[in-house]
């Protein structure tokens, strides 16, 4: 469940009829809010020792579902490895911590 003081909202699904076709559009509204809570806690996760949970990184329902339509499993997938797919597709604001993974 998301934390609506956060600014991440649940995510929606809108169904489009155009051209006697049906298209689903999936949508999340990410706010500002949201990105600077990430911004904060990047610029604080070097004052802070990493314990055996550390968050890395706040990624939107609606990118772990591309990304899994894409093959992409984050569950399956390292630390490292979700960090280098942000990285890949300019998504390093969803990023929480500026520590090494």
């Amino acid at each position: 469940m998301t934390k609506p003081e956060l600014g991440l909202q649940q995510s929606a699904h809108d169904f489009i009829f155009e051209h006697g076709g049906l298209t689903q559009k999936h949508s999340q509204n990410i706010t500002q809010t949201f990105l600077d809570d990430l911004k904060d806690a990047r610029n604080e996760s070097n004052k802070q020792r990493a314990g055996e949970m550390h968050r890395i990184a706040s990624i939107p329902t609606v990118i772990v579902e591309r990304w899994m339509r894409e093959g992409f499993d984050l569950w399956k997938a390292s630390g490292p490895e979700i960090v280098r797919k942000l990285h890949a597709e300019d998504l390093g604001l969803l990023m929480a911590t500026e520590k090494r993974i």
